[in-house]
């Protein structure tokens, strides 16, 4: 039998020997029916905080629903923003005044929204704007503390009433010019694989564009020279110390005029770049009709005629109101659906999906924040994980939710009551579903399976010395669960 233990009670050391010796002659059936029982009574006995902490030091698969341009904390932006020695010389402006200037930028709506506070740009940009305008800026390396704060909060869903909206038309029109300098996209992800180490990830799928980079001089660069940029920084030590997989997708803006013109050029640069770049992804709002999914159907069918297979992973499902989008979705070729949430209203795509090979992939935290799920009761989320639908937890915009991996997985343990079974099959339908070539997902499913066995092990033998006593906690969880960031 499972012995029983909690964050509150130490295992004596002779039977924590002999578990843990047992465990590792343990059938791996078995082992896992061992921890279901194990971890049935564990979510009962242990505090908030052990659990938490059990999680944060949980083996996981990969995030394969993670857009680089909101995977930044806040403070990450900052650091890199204003650090020119590592940001590849950029000097950024933003503004802190309005003073209703006229002449060029005097729109309010739309991509480019000139009464915006904290709207950044670079130096380049700053030295074009009249004298009215420079008076509304003020150089990001020079904000005062409250400043700096409010900066902060400007790019984060920070405030009850804030939704998708405000995360929408607010947060990337914000950051701006930011996203188009590929070196602090480089760190961005540096710093992404960092924390993911820290909290298990061991494979990240993240969404990176190179065709729209510009230099300190607001030139165009090109897409070969962008990509070095990351490429270098994968390359670097400090990326290979993460021990963490990365490949990309490229990203479509789904609702753009030209963006049929756009997914020609991404299958052709894809195809050229297939040892990084995995596959394409359609992104943004689906309540935007001019996206709508069978708008590219013939173009998808006549680049299929022209280029072998590439992947898709497909934005669908994410809005209000019932429809077919996500089965529409699958006809034009995907083999993931990002968020899938009104699939559930769909009952002929609901049975088409169960047992895959198709994969929905799961944001808790972004669904709920941007206000498509009342609360986490009325996610679909155990509705799909129970009828088998394959399903994993990730991210999305994770900086602009201040959260992290642990916090998805959190919420769905304390919301949903997820077995060790369930949970430990989020982690590997994340591998099982990832866009790896063949050999390499096998070798990380391999890898996977090893890292957990260690982890119980590890557990059996140490008790609660083998988790952290302080995991890293975010802005997010602490509004969710304050006793996790209270202590005593």
């Amino acid at each position: 039998m499972f012995y029983r233990w909690n964050a509150h009670r130490s295992v004596p050391s002779l039977r924590r020997f002999l578990f843990a010796t047992a465990l590792m002659l343990t059938p791996c059936s078995v082992f896992s029916a061992n921890m279901d029982s194990w971890f049935r009574e564990y979510k009962q006995t242990a505090s908030d905080q052990a659990l938490y902490q059990l999680l944060w030091s949980l083996p996981k698969g990969g995030d394969l629903h993670h857009h680089l341009s909101g995977a930044g904390f806040s403070e990450w932006w900052y650091d890199i923003a204003t650090q020119p020695e590592r940001n590849g010389g950029y000097i950024y402006y933003t503004k802190t005044r309005l003073r209703q200037c006229r002449g060029y930028g005097t729109n309010e709506y739309g991509p480019n929204p000139q009464n915006l506070l904290f709207r950044t740009i670079q130096a380049s940009t700053y030295a074009g704007l009249s004298d009215c305008e420079k008076q509304e800026y003020k150089l990001l390396s020079a904000l005062d503390n409250v400043e700096k704060q409010a900066y902060f909060d400007s790019i984060r869903l920070d405030k009850a009433h804030e939704g998708r909206n405000e995360f929408f038309e607010r947060h990337w029109q914000r950051l701006n010019e930011l996203t188009n300098n590929p070196h602090v996209g480089a760190y961005i992800l540096l710093k992404n694989m960092q924390a993911f180490a820290d909290e298990g990830l061991q494979y990240l799928e993240t969404q990176v564009n190179v065709d729209r980079s510009i230099t300190p001089d607001g030139e165009l660069m090109s897409p070969d020279d962008s990509l070095k940029i990351y490429t270098d920084m994968l390359a670097s030590s400090a990326a290979l110390e993460t021990g963490v997989t990365v490949r990309f997708q490229y990203a479509l803006l789904r609702f753009l005029p030209h963006a049929e013109k756009h997914l020609r050029w991404m299958y052709d640069f894809v195809d050229k770049h297939r040892d990084l770049y995995v596959g394409i992804n359609m992104v943004g709002r689906e309540d935007n009709d001019k996206g709508y999914p069978l708008r590219f159907l013939p173009v998808l069918r006549d680049l299929r005629r022209q280029y072998p297979a590439i992947n898709l992973a497909i934005h669908a499902g994410e809005v209000d109101e019932p429809n077919q989008h996500v089965r529409d979705t699958l006809l034009l070729g995907a083999q993931r659906i990002g968020h899938g949430l009104n699939t559930i209203t769909d009952p002929d795509t609901l049975l088409l999906m169960r047992h895959g090979p198709y994969l929905i992939e799961i944001n808790l935290i972004s669904n709920h924040l941007l206000d498509y799920t009342e609360d986490y009761a009325s996610h679909p989320f155990p509705e799909y994980l129970r009828t088998n639908i394959p399903v994993a937890l990730t991210t999305d915009d994770r900086g602009m939710w201040d959260s992290t991996l642990t916090d998805e997985y959190y919420v769905a343990v304390k919301e949903f009551n997820l077995s060790w079974q369930e949970l430990t099959g989020l982690a590997r339908q994340s591998l099982q579903h990832s866009f790896l070539a063949e050999d390499d997902k096998q070798a990380a499913l391999s890898a996977y399976e090893q890292r957990l066995r260690q982890f119980a092990e590890t557990l059996a033998r140490d008790g609660d010395s083998s988790l952290p006593q302080a995991a890293p906690k975010r802005r997010f969880i602490c509004n969710y669960q304050p006793t996790l960031c209270h202590q005593g």
